[in-house]
């Protein structure tokens, strides 16, 4: 069984994108990935005032056991970097 639904998670990193750590996870949830996908550089733009040297958006896999706080596992390799 597949996914339930998406998350965005912005993860806050050292410079170099190292050291990285989930910073927010916003509310909204996607139904496909193509849709977390095309929502992630918005999404970034949207959170861009925390206060790290990089940030990165990241679309998770969300199980229908898991809470939009505690995501399975990355849904795609890339992230996009602000």
């Amino acid at each position: 069984m597949g996914p339930a639904y998406f998350v965005i998670a912005i993860m806050g990193c050292g410079d170099g994108a190292i050291a990285c750590q989930t910073v927010a996870t916003p509310a909204a949830h996607y139904a496909s990935e193509q849709a977390c996908l095309a929502a992630r550089d918005e999404t970034l733009t949207a959170n861009s005032d925390l206060d790290f040297p990089m940030l990165l958006a990241q679309c998770l896999a969300v199980s229908g056991k898991a809470s939009a706080a505690a995501p399975e596992a990355p849904a795609t390799d890339g992230a996009a970097a602000a």
